[in-house]
């Protein structure tokens, strides 16, 4: 099957706009913009036939060409990258699974991708598919604490037996009630910032129009669901790696403390 990992980016973020141009220094000293270091671990994914940036911002686009990365412009109509992953592939076509990483998780290691790529191969009926991580005690708490503050930072999910999602939240979901200790389990699943589709379900999509909960949550992957598609959750492992999203301009000290701290350049 072949795949294509579609990066969409646009400017007018609400939260922090500009932010694909943002710069984030690695262990080597060196800053690189979210948008470059999106594209690098999106290239750093086996099994991947083509990437491109999805964007309808100029200045993004004129950024990702002088690294040498491929550009697809899309509207500036596109309200999520969804959206923007559906437009896309009406003039890329022929690819079998089209992944979307989106341009703000530049941490995202690259077996959490190949984990859903082979989930959808395995799985021809699946679609629409999303990786998840067990929180740790230090993610948990990271969690809670921004939402004390009054701040949207990560996504959290809950999903079946058969590990078909019931639901995403920038709540934290199950409630806890407490906060966790080092070592300790915790119930709670970090939606990580990718997904698989199926040409065919980018396509339905797009006809369905914002959903209610997809409007109230601000998660795209809420129209799937509300409109009757399954989304699998793929639980994925972080082996050591810390994975974070860069949501808010308090998450570049952060997610460059990560880079140093795994050394990553």
């Amino acid at each position: 099957m072949s795949v294509l990992i579609v990066i969409p980016a646009r400017y007018a973020s609400t939260r922090y706009p500009g932010k694909p141009l943002v710069e984030l220094t690695g262990a080597n000293g060196v800053a690189r913009s979210l948008i470059r270091r999106s594209w690098d671990a999106a290239n750093a994914v086996a099994g991947v036939d083509r990437v491109v940036v999805a964007t309808d911002d100029r200045r993004i686009a004129d950024h990702v060409k002088d690294f040498g990365g491929e550009v697809a412009m899309t509207s500036d109509t596109c309200r999520n990258g969804t959206e923007r992953c559906a437009e896309t592939i009406e003039t890329l076509k022929g690819y079998d699974i089209i992944v979307n990483l989106q341009g703000d998780a530049p941490l995202t290691p690259p077996w959490f991708v190949e984990a859903l790529i082979d989930a959808m191969k395995a799985d021809p009926d699946c679609p629409v598919a999303t990786p998840v991580l067990r929180c740790d005690h230090a993610a948990l708490n990271g969690f809670l604490e921004d939402r004390a503050a009054g701040r949207v930072g990560g996504t959290t999910a809950v999903f079946d037996t058969a590990g078909y999602s019931l639901y995403f939240s920038k709540e934290v979901i199950p409630y806890t009630g407490r906060k966790f200790a080092e070592g300790e389990e915790t119930p709670v699943w970090h939606h990580v910032g990718v997904y698989a589709y199926r040409p065919d379900a980018l396509t339905a999509y797009t006809g369905w129009g914002e959903g209610n909960l997809e409007k109230w949550e601000g998660l795209e992957q809420l129209r799937f669901m509300e409109n009757g598609v399954h989304v699998r959750a793929v639980p994925v492992e972080a082996k050591g790696r810390a994975f974070w999203e860069l949501n808010n301009p308090v998450d570049v000290p952060r997610i460059e403390a990560m880079l140093k701290a795994q050394g990553l350049d």
